[in-house]
């Protein structure tokens, strides 16, 4: 027995992935294409996106924000999990990782699924509240630039109904968090995130050490 979680070296996260990861051929072939990307250390780890495609079937969810889409992988996973008529709002400023997500969607099987929105995610954020969607999401996946976690998290948790859940990546961030003389801004913003999450009583709040950390927050 252990009194804290398993540190997984390459052969036990190895066993982990064989015994549990039931990953459609598409998000296989996504994330093997995405491993090639200059910027491949922003996918999402695949036991992550399972774990995330299984709460949202969870929660029965219809309706869902992606915040920081890159090549497409959590928007992909989410979209698969949802039933026919649900949708995700992909929100993401960059059209070129955008591209491969698309033609990975519509190799799926799910464009329709997904709504593509190429703007600052707050801007699109705000857009959703301001036309009434209020209280009408059922999970928002945030992995997006960490300056504005706080800000995405805040018209998220409007954008939730009662009982939503709101996923956050990178939240122990390579355990620099834990290291206080790391005082990039960044990290910085991280910490403060976190303990604002911890300190909010509109929410019940788990963190698990999932990939980067991984933040659940169900709105109360």
């Amino acid at each position: 027995m252990t009194r804290s979680s398993l540190s997984l070296d390459a052969p036990l996260y190895d066993y982990l992935l064989r015994i549990s990861l039931k990953e459609h051929p598409v998000l296989k072939e996504l994330r093997e294409i995405t491993a090639q990307h200059p910027a491949a250390r922003m996918q999402i780890a695949p036991e992550q996106g399972q774990l995330m495609a299984w709460l949202v079937q969870l929660l029965g969810a219809q309706k869902t924000l992606d915040i920081g889409v890159f090549t497409g992988y959590s928007a992909l996973i989410v979209a698969l999990a949802l039933p026919e008529g649900g949708k995700v709002i992909a929100c993401d400023r960059d059209p070129r990782p955008t591209a491969i997500a698309q033609t990975y969607w519509e190799k799926a099987g799910v464009a329709e699924k997904i709504e593509l929105h190429l703007a600052p995610a707050l801007e699109t954020l705000d857009s959703l509240l301001a036309d009434g969607q209020a209280g009408t999401f059922d999970f928002a996946f945030i992995d997006a630039d960490k300056g504005n976690y706080l800000n995405y998290f805040e018209r998220s948790l409007k954008l939730l109904r009662v009982g939503g859940v709101i996923a956050v990546d990178n939240v122990l961030w390579s355990g620099r968090v834990a290291d206080p003389a790391d005082q990039d801004k960044r990290t910085e913003k991280i910490r403060a995130f976190n303990e604002a999450l911890y300190n909010d009583p509109r929410i019940s709040l788990t963190v698990l050490p999932v990939a980067d950390g991984l933040t659940l927050a169900r709105k109360l």
